[in-house]
């Protein structure tokens, strides 16, 4: 049972301790708003109805009449009862209980104010706390470098996002472009530190991303997007293929950096221990290693976008429309967003087993840095 003691009880202690105060500071923290608040304190059911609709599709609305208090702003301390209608299915809507709050929406007769949205701060505060606190224990200081990472990359993208509100997205491709470098610069770094390890992982990881978004401008142009369907992004206001292909571009480089990162540290490794290896057999060993990653990964991909576009898709069939056109509407482009990820995945392999076995072999060591 040595694990049992090697596992820091003091920190994790610590770290309830602290999640236990935080999460309490959340659930009482109306006043850091500046949009009305309110708790419920009684729920009353009214009636409840089935509905069908011209598909078929069968649902049940219930109507309640929710009592409570205005937990902040001028109206603070004032009692209200309000009415919500909400479905079985909970597809538009949500039932509230007891204790819940939801943001308000205030009109002029006070009485009749209306709910806007539940209030999720505390949920989502407590899920990123227990990453945080995952991360810590488990990793240290590597879970800090990482957390770091995650909090910059934040921050610059949100920087990106506000840079392109000002250029009225004329440059979108060009500012993401930029930017997915500088995220694999500075998770790179973060991570690796300057090292001979983090220059190799970096090339790789920014030529493979390049290489696959040039191919797939390459077929776009021999095929003139023929079943390319942009008018399914939703709410697009600015030119349609930049920004897919900037989507497309964020969305591949982390599985090109993390493939990219694995080969190298694998290669490194081997190296170190068995420094006469030649530059041939580096190759291969990173090619191999890239062949037990490349399947797995492109399924992650695959399973991740599958599972964001499988409710619309749903919902599309529900309502009595094709699949060709649930697909084309809900599907279409995220399978050739999955297919763009999975070139670059494979041209990583290659990349990074090519560019080890050139640089690897100028430092025995494995391990100087740069």
């Amino acid at each position: 049972m040595l694990w049992i003691k090697k596992i820091p009880w003091k920190m994790i202690l610590g770290m309830l301790i602290i999640g236990i105060i935080f999460i309490f500071g959340m659930m009482h923290d109306e006043a850091l708003y500046q949009q009305p608040i309110f708790k419920v304190n009684h729920v009353r059911e009214l009636s409840s109805d089935k509905a069908t609709d011209e598909f078929h599709n069968q649902d049940r609305q219930t109507n309640q009449k929710l009592s409570g208090v205005i937990m902040n702003g001028k109206h603070k301390g004032h009692h209200l009862s309000i009415s919500n209608t909400y479905s079985e299915s909970n597809a538009m809507d949500r039932e509230y209980h007891v204790g819940e709050e939801a943001f308000l929406v205030i009109h002029k007769d006070i009485g009749r104010s209306t709910i806007r949205t539940y209030k999720r701060d505390v949920p989502v505060a407590a899920l990123t706390y227990l990453a945080i606190c995952l991360l810590l224990i488990f990793l240290r200081i590597s879970g800090l470098t990482a957390l770091l990472s995650i909090v910059v990359n934040i921050i610059l993208f949100m920087l990106a996002v506000v840079i392109n509100g000002k250029t009225e997205g004329t440059k979108v491709l060009l500012l993401f472009g930029a930017l997915a470098v500088v995220f694999s610069v500075v998770t790179l770094l973060l991570i690796l530190g300057f090292s001979r390890q983090m220059l190799i992982t970096l090339a790789s990881t920014v030529f493979g991303t390049l290489a696959a978004l040039l191919i797939s401008l390459l077929v776009f142009h021999l095929t003139h997007e023929h079943g390319i369907h942009y008018e399914s992004m939703q709410y697009v206001t600015q030119l349609p293929q930049p920004l897919f292909l900037a989507e497309s571009l964020i969305g591949s480089l982390g599985a090109v950096m993390d493939e990219s990162t694995d080969i190298t540290s694998s290669l490194f490794a081997l190296v170190r221990e068995q420094p006469k290896i030649s530059r041939n057999l580096i190759f291969l060993a990173g090619r191999n290693i890239g062949k037990s990653i490349m399947g797995p990964l492109i399924n992650v991909l695959f399973f991740i976008f599958m599972g964001s576009a499988l409710p619309l898709t749903l919902l599309f069939l529900k309502n009595g429309n094709s699949w060709g056109y649930s697909f084309t509407m809900n599907m279409s482009l995220g399978v050739v967003q999955s297919l763009i990820s999975a070139i670059g995945i494979v041209l990583a392999v290659l990349l990074s087993s090519f560019f080890a076995s050139i640089w690897i072999k100028g430092n025995q060591k494995a391990g100087a840095t740069a």
